[in-house]
């Protein structure tokens, strides 16, 4: 078999998969599984904007245990690559040079090891989900399934799933609509197994749970009363944290106010209020849409939806 190894660097964490898959394919496509997966210690690569030689050295213990497992002749043709998704989205607004030097040391610690590197850059929204909306329905065998015929087969009467994905800094929502994808941003193709998919995908920038949360946290000190502390509708009450305004502004997602200081500390108490805490979610959202148009929120395009769909996060 041949073997790849693919790093998915997510804003929280990164994983190393290693896939095996044979040379023949099925109908143009092939056929992958995967042998074992490794999660790299410590956040997400775009946590070390300032000592981006650590998110290099981070990724080490996972492509030595992968050594292990390749076939040593094989390891100098074994394509490696890393995607980055919202994490480093979010660093490349901000700063797009310490981005750039985060990938320069990620390219460097895998050009130490005897493996084909491929290139290490960021995903765009759209190939996050449509990616992700393959992984779940190959796994679901909607896309292609070994028979009792003994031969790989695309299965009838199944209808393929949607997709949606709750990472950490980006949501993403992917599905194949039954009308005709108005916004081509938001259209993607792909032939898999000799069947050709027309898909609808968007990533929402900023709606993962970790950025939500953070907006929602900067939400409720903006209409404190008091600006030192934040009552807390979502989390228990008498549940208390202290976090600083430099630590609640330092994201792209979030709007400081006009006058900061940075080193100020806030406290956060719970007050345990579902409906508030309800209520304060909703204002996230725009749920309105344009004239004679069909919308996700915040007015971006979408098709009526259709079908199930596997939610992951």
């Amino acid at each position: 078999p041949q073997y790849g190894l693919v790093f998915d660097a997510g804003s929280t964490h990164t994983s190393l998969y290693i896939y095996q898959w044979r040379a023949d394919k099925e109908n143009g496509t092939g056929i992958v599984s995967q042998v074992e997966v490794c999660s790299v210690s410590g956040p997400g690569i775009s946590s070390y904007a300032d000592n981006p030689a650590e998110a290099g050295a981070s990724l080490k213990p996972c492509l030595d245990k992968a050594m292990k497992i390749l076939p040593a002749e094989q390891q100098r043709e074994t394509p490696v690559y890393l995607g980055a998704t919202a994490g480093m989205r979010l660093l490349r607004e901000q700063n797009s040079t310490k981005a750039e030097q985060i990938f320069a040391e990620v390219a460097k610690a895998i050009g130490e090891y005897p493996v084909d590197f491929r290139g290490a850059r960021i995903l765009t929204g759209n190939e996050e989900g449509s990616f992700g909306w393959i992984t779940v329905n190959y796994l679901l065998e909607t896309l292609v399934k070994f028979s009792f015929a003994e031969k790989w087969e695309r299965p009838q009467h199944t209808e393929v799933l949607g997709a949606l994905d709750l990472g950490g800094a980006s949501t993403q929502i992917t599905f194949q609509p039954a009308v005709t994808i108005e916004d081509k941003n938001t259209s993607v193709f792909f032939r898999l197994y000799g069947t050709n998919y027309s898909l609808y995908t968007h990533s929402y920038l900023c709606y993962g749970q970790t950025q939500t949360l953070k907006r929602l946290l900067a939400d409720l000190h903006q209409g404190s009363p008091s600006p030192q502390n934040i009552s807390h509708p979502c989390y228990p009450a008498g549940y208390q944290e202290n976090t600083t305004m430099a630590e609640l502004y330092d994201s792209p997602c979030v709007r400081a106010p006009g006058t900061l200081n940075p080193a100020e500390v806030l406290t956060v108490t719970g007050t345990g209020d579902p409906a508030a805490c309800n209520a304060t979610i909703q204002k996230l959202f725009n749920f309105s849409c344009g004239a004679n148009r069909t919308c996700g929120f915040n007015g971006v395009y979408q098709p009526p939806v259709r079908g199930q769909f596997f939610v992951r996060s």
